[in-house]
């Protein structure tokens, strides 16, 4: 009897926010692997004295060889950005990433948390993450009522993200494993916080950096994109996939968005993450 031919290789990348969408798997496929990137939540705002904190960032979740059948419809889950805060609200928390066969989680990549008035989000956890291999994202920072305050990077692949900065001798710290770096910290008077850096999915590369400059976003792991920098009171945005939005200072109004996930699966012989032949294929 001839042996079954091996799958060719190839992917599905979805990108779009969505509560659930069909993704059937093709012919000849029996195995994949899957990579899940949590949303980030949002910074907070301002009510015109004292800051929030800075949002979190996704977690980061995968599993190799999962078994499946050709033909099967498995359901895909793309967490959304937490919105940032305004007019003294608190920051939102991003949606979970997964995917899921009958209602059940297979993989999942827990959500960032917005910045409130206490604290800053906590980053997606890998405790409440599922996956052969998890890691949380940063948590944005939620120390000086003063000033914008950094968002959480989001996590990596053998990493977890880097935390937000705060004013003066903490100014957020690298990711880790290929995840994004926590965003700068703003100052009192011209800057809000700066986003948390994202994290690539195409597998595992450098991780993200911490920028030099007051309101500056966290550097983005893996090929994912920096954080954004913020010139004005309000905060700035995280980097996509995954990072925290940065708070606004205490004279602006608004929180920066946290960004979207994402949902990445591939297949074919000898295919695996973090890093083997994980390429856009």
């Amino acid at each position: 009897m001839r042996a079954a031919a091996a799958a060719i290789p190839g992917q599905a990348a979805f990108y779009t926010v969505t509560a659930g969408t069909d993704w059937v798997v093709p012919g000849g496929v029996a195995s994949i692997c899957c990579l899940c990137v949590g949303g980030g939540g949002g910074g907070g705002g301002t009510n015109g004295s004292s800051a929030r904190g800075g949002g979190g960032g996704g977690a980061l979740a995968f599993s190799n060889n999962i078994s499946v059948t050709p033909g099967e419809t498995l359901v895909v889950v793309v967490g959304g950005g937490g919105a940032g805060g305004a007019n003294g609200a608190n920051g939102n928390e991003g949606g979970q990433s997964g995917l899921k066969r009958d209602g059940t989680f297979l993989v999942k990549a827990q959500q960032g948390f917005g910045g409130t008035d206490s604290s800053g989000g906590t980053g997606g956890t890998a405790v409440n993450s599922t996956g052969d291999t998890k890691y949380s994202g940063g948590s944005g920072n939620g120390i000086d009522p003063n000033v914008g305050l950094g968002g959480g990077g989001a996590a990596g692949y053998s990493g977890n993200g880097g935390t937000g900065g705060h004013s003066g001798d903490n100014n957020g710290t690298a990711g880790s494993g290929g995840g994004g770096a926590g965003g700068y910290a703003g100052n009192s008077t011209t800057n809000g916080g700066g986003g948390g850096g994202g994290v690539g999915v195409l597998g595992e590369g450098s991780s993200g950096s911490v920028g030099g400059s007051i309101g500056q976003g966290g550097g983005g792991g893996s090929g994912g994109n920096n954080g954004t920098n913020s010139g004005t009171d309000a905060g700035a945005g995280g980097g996509t996939y995954g990072g925290g939005g940065g708070s606004a200072n205490d004279d602006g109004t608004v929180g920066g968005n946290g960004a979207p996930g994402a949902v990445r699966i591939i297949w074919g012989t000898g295919r695996s993450f973090p890093s083997t032949n994980t390429g856009d294929v």
